[in-house]
């Protein structure tokens, strides 16, 4: 097959990240109207975003192994079917728990067929320019604010959140399921490749795996990145319109994110390509955790949109690296199980932001201190990320240059 295919696949994988993280997270835009409407506490719809993340984690481990095993193209298309359903479901709920049942578990489910396999895959299918590659599969999700969040709003606005759900839900199966065609996985060439972590040829076992110091201190970092940023994302609109922020105006808050988060993800990519992933990453986690800090001092539209550019770039721009690094310890044979695995770890941190926001403002009727526990799990992030292990390919390359 052509090696320009491998921009089918980035294509293919950008518009799926960004359908079923945009499909995911518009829960957000829905909570106010949601909560309006039914009389359900901000907290109990908040919680379905947190299942998403517990059981997104665990399914993005089974689903990695799965397209380790079967291909991608198979596990990407039983998402699609299921995310489509999901959602046509949660639109019918007509309790809070049968809405937490559908659109937590089984939006979450679907959700975590897209993320680690199609990052596995598109790695797979470059030798070069990895980061930029990973970075514009995962620009997906920056652009789902830009366009599905939006989306939803003007739906709501039109014909209330039950049939605005259903809509979203049938053009999840309209878009995902035809593209789901489109996946390959890549050229046998491309999967020989030998990593850092195991010798050429070998397979190491899953035990050896994920009690190396390299998973250990990549899972934690996810881990507590994700546990960082999670609440805030999540809350931002709720946030801002307390700090009298207009609703649409609010939303348009969300959309500067994401389309930051877009060009971070280009620029880190870009930059992790040319100097190295850790410093990088290490770089914008410390981003991170300044900007949720700085929060706690903006109340106004414009200074809102000026944050939102600078925690947007930071957090979308690390969030592509470590699916790098996997790649780089672990080698291509088992990505997708050991990025499955990283991915659930941070999807159970992301888990803990929706759930605490929401328990923080039914607690104080403020954000305030989300954000300052945020910033404070943030800069724990890049002490982790301190201590991942050199690549011992670089340090080789290193050796060769001094000595030549």
């Amino acid at each position: 097959m052509s090696v320009s295919y491998r921009w089918v696949i980035v294509a293919t994988g950008a518009l799926m990240s960004c359908v079923a993280i945009g499909a995911m997270f518009s829960l957000a835009i829905f909570q106010e109207p949601v909560a309006t409407a039914t009389g359900w506490s901000h907290v109990g719809i908040a919680s379905a975003m947190t299942l998403n993340f517990i059981v997104m984690g665990f399914g993005g481990f089974l689903w990695g192994a799965a397209s380790d095993r079967f291909g991608p193209r198979i596990v990407v298309l039983i998402g699609a079917v299921l995310l489509g359903l999901a959602l046509v479901l949660a639109s019918r709920a007509q309790t809070l728990l049968q809405f937490q049942l559908t659109y937590g578990i089984f939006v979450g489910l679907a959700a975590s067929t897209f993320f680690a396999p199609m990052i596995a895959t598109t790695i797979g299918w470059f030798d070069e320019n990895r980061g930029l590659a990973v970075s514009l599969v995962s620009a997906g999700m920056g652009v789902a604010p830009m366009t599905i969040s939006p989306f939803a709003r003007w739906l709501i606005s039109t014909y209330e959140w039950r049939p605005a759900m259903l809509i979203i839900g049938v053009a999840v199966w309209v878009l995902l399921i035809p593209a789901a065609f489109l996946v390959r996985r890549p050229p046998a060439e491309a999967v020989e490749t030998s990593a850092d972590f195991v010798a050429e040829g070998a397979k190491p076992r899953l035990s050896q795996v994920f009690l190396s110091p390299q998973f250990i201190v990549l899972g934690l970092t996810f881990f507590a990145c994700c546990a960082a940023h999670s609440g805030p994302i999540f809350h931002m609109v709720s946030y801002a319109t307390i700090c009298g922020v207009a609703p649409m105006a609010a939303v348009s808050i969300y959309s500067v994110e994401g389309l930051a988060g877009l060009g971070g993800r280009l620029l880190y990519g870009s930059l992790a390509d040319r100097i190295g992933v850790k410093p990088v990453l290490i770089a914008g986690l410390l981003v991170q955790a300044a900007a949720l800090a700085t929060y706690l001092f903006v109340s106004r539209l414009g200074e809102f949109y000026a944050l939102a550019i600078i925690f947007g770039s930071a957090y979308g721009g690390v969030m592509p690296l470590y699916a790098v690094l996997a790649r780089e310890y672990f080698g291509p044979r088992i990505l997708g199980t050991v990025f499955g695995a990283a991915t659930m770890l941070s999807s159970l941190g992301m888990a803990f932001g929706p759930l605490v926001g929401g328990w923080i403002f039914d607690t104080f009727a403020n954000y305030s201190w989300l954000f300052i526990g945020s910033a404070m799990v943030g800069l724990g992030a890049a002490a982790i990320a301190l201590a991942f292990p050199p690549l011992a390919r670089r340090e080789q390359e290193a050796v060769l240059g001094m000595s030549s």
